[in-house]
């Protein structure tokens, strides 16, 4: 019989700082990230492979989803540094997103507004599954020993 561990994995929680509790909020917050960044990944390489590249027959854009790619393994291990960093990133395809979403027409634009609502996702859970981390950092600055 597995018993749910009291507190994350010990990537998340380095030995000098204090256990954060599990709870299925902040599992959620990484689940969705998760999901969002793998959707976004998928959208970066359809949209610029087939759906609607910028020439037909598709464009080097692809490669935009390296980055991505990149964090993929570190957002699914939960690590932190990988989830910070990563939802500066993300803000960069936020921005495409919008510009996108504003200036082309037909599947391109709509293409845009989803790049963004998945941008969004992803910012959101990322910051709401490392701020406890940061509440425990700053009380333990606060109140050493």
């Amino acid at each position: 019989m597995n018993t749910p561990a009291p507190f994350e994995t010990a990537a998340d929680n380095p030995a000098s700082a204090p256990p954060v509790p599990a709870t299925p909020r902040r599992r959620g917050a990484a689940l969705g990230a998760a999901l969002a960044l793998i959707a976004l990944i998928v959208l970066s390489v359809a949209w610029e492979w087939w759906l609607a590249p910028l020439r037909p027959g598709g464009t080097a854009l692809v490669l935009k989803a390296v980055p991505l790619l990149l964090a993929l393994p570190g957002v699914l291990r939960r690590q932190l540094y990988t989830l910070q960093w990563a939802s500066m990133l993300v803000l960069l395809y936020f921005a495409e997103g919008i510009v996108r979403g504003m200036s082309d027409r037909g599947l391109s634009a709509q293409l845009g507004w989803l790049e963004t609502v998945l941008a969004l996702i992803f910012f959101v859970c990322a910051l709401a599954y490392v701020a406890p981390f940061k509440r425990a950092a700053r009380q333990r600055a606060k109140h050493p020993g």
